[in-house]
């Protein structure tokens, strides 16, 4: 059963300090679960408003990692399984990098290439799922009441995700219940 840290869960710096210290428990090289010798991956996943993008760069700026953010993947408002898929067969894969998504023209932009041998920190709901576990060295799920996750991610994005919630929220529903990134992570984090 994944761990919760000890003290304030609601601790960002708390939560920090725990996944550096089981990244560097894991090895300074990077070997990860699957035995082979990799960079050092962190995957940060839970559902919309409950402080992913916070941890993920506060992740990043601890370890001196790149960090990137599914909100630059998702290909558009339906994309969230794609956007998990793309974790695997690009953020991770070789070359690493990603494809990002032109939210005002609705489209596919530039590619965005990723150091393969830099520590890596990934963040958003899709980044957990059971493909990706294996790869990762630390692997982290947030939590958070609805009414709490709506409060702040309304309070970020506005209008524009207050349409969106409904066929957002769907789809975070049908990846947790086809991945079960809870059962996946070292870390279960309350916010």
């Amino acid at each position: 059963m994944p761990e919760e840290p000890a003290g304030s869960t609601s601790d960002v710096g708390g939560v920090v300090d725990e996944v550096v210290a089981r990244v560097h428990a894991a090895g300074a090289d990077g070997v990860g679960r699957a035995g082979a010798r990799a960079r050092v991956v962190v995957l940060v996943d839970g559902r919309s408003g409950t402080g992913k993008t916070t941890l993920g760069n506060a992740l990043a700026a601890a370890l001196g990692a790149q960090v990137v953010h599914l909100d630059d993947l998702y290909p558009g408002w339906d994309g969230l399984r794609a956007a998990a898929e793309a974790v695997v067969t690009d953020v991770l894969g070789s070359p690493s990098g990603y494809r990002r998504w032109d939210w005002q023209a609705d489209r596919p932009s530039g590619w965005r290439a990723l150091d393969p041998d830099a520590a890596l920190v990934v963040e958003g709901c899709g980044a957990l799922s059971r493909a990706a576990a294996p790869l990762a060295t630390v692997r982290v799920w947030l939590e958070a009441d609805d009414a709490v996750r709506w409060d702040r991610a309304i309070g970020r994005d506005g209008a524009a995700f207050a349409r969106e919630w409904e066929r957002w929220a769907a789809q975070e529903e049908a990846f947790i219940a086809a991945e079960q990134p809870v059962a996946l992570a070292d870390l279960v984090v309350r916010t």
